[in-house]
């Protein structure tokens, strides 16, 4: 009998039912896989959509005027009792982008209640930079989400336009001592802009780690079902060439 073909012996009937058996195996996986992902990004979203809802609380119990910015107040949700500096202390933040448009951030700082140290508060965002508008007069609440300083840019210009909120930098151009960090205001502060956009909550990755991990054991199982695949039929197609090989050869010679 002539040798077959890798692809007739591949192709053998008794070889279709292992080709079958890998088919429903890893899609049985790989379907398991997807479904606990999507477990876990569902519990990220989750935990997204319950940051965002947490109440504010007091800027005294998150954070003191001489603590460094830690993870602990990193967006954290606060409401701070205080008086505006000056109108003419404000300044703009260029490089923000809101709703696919370009544009500015109006930050002045918030002389917080029962101390000397101002928390730069971002009371809105404008496409243009004008005029900034009046502060409010007086004592008010403001509510906001606490952001670290932002890293190196270009000073204040003449016009009071800065690359980034870095607050070291604004130190001498305010003249007066600042949180090492700033707040994007969630309430109206009278700026007459919409307000900024806040950031989308960080969540761990560790939150449905459970599912993720479920997930990438499915997906184990798909790899380990087509190693035994493979080793099950290149032994079979092994046996098969070697019945081939003695079919075909002729008998040795008698002595």
């Amino acid at each position: 009998m002539p040798e077959r073909s890798s692809l007739r012996l591949w192709l053998r009937p008794g070889m279709l039912g292992l080709h079958v058996l890998l088919v429903v195996a890893v899609s049985a996986c790989v379907a398991g896989g997807l479904w606990q992902l999507g477990s876990y990004e569902r519990q990220q979203s989750q935990e997204r959509v319950e940051r965002a809802a947490l109440a504010p609380v007091p800027l005294a119990e998150a954070w003191g005027p001489d603590e460094p910015f830690t993870t602990d107040q990193d967006q954290r949700r606060v409401q701070v009792t205080g008086t505006f500096a000056p109108t003419a202390e404000q300044v703009w933040i260029a490089g923000r982008t809101q709703e696919g448009g370009d544009g500015f951030w109006l930050v002045a700082p918030l002389v917080v209640q029962g101390g000397q140290d101002a928390l730069l508060v971002v009371r809105g965002f404008s496409a243009q930079v004008a005029d900034p508008p009046a502060v409010p007069e007086g004592t008010l609440d403001v509510e906001g989400v606490l952001l670290p300083s932002e890293g190196e840019g270009t000073p204040l210009d003449a016009d009071r336009v800065a690359s980034t909120l870095r607050v070291p930098s604004l130190l001498n151009d305010l003249a007066r001592p600042l949180y090492p960090g700033y707040a994007i205001a969630t309430t109206d502060t009278g700026a007459g802009l919409a307000l900024a956009e806040e950031p989308e909550p960080d969540v761990s990755w560790t939150v449905g780690l459970n599912n993720l991990a479920y997930a990438l054991q499915w997906w184990a199982f798909a790899l380990f079902a087509v190693f035994m695949w493979w080793r099950m039929c290149t032994d079979q197609v092994a046996d098969a060439r070697a019945v081939d090989v003695a079919t075909t050869d002729p008998p040795p010679p008698d002595p």
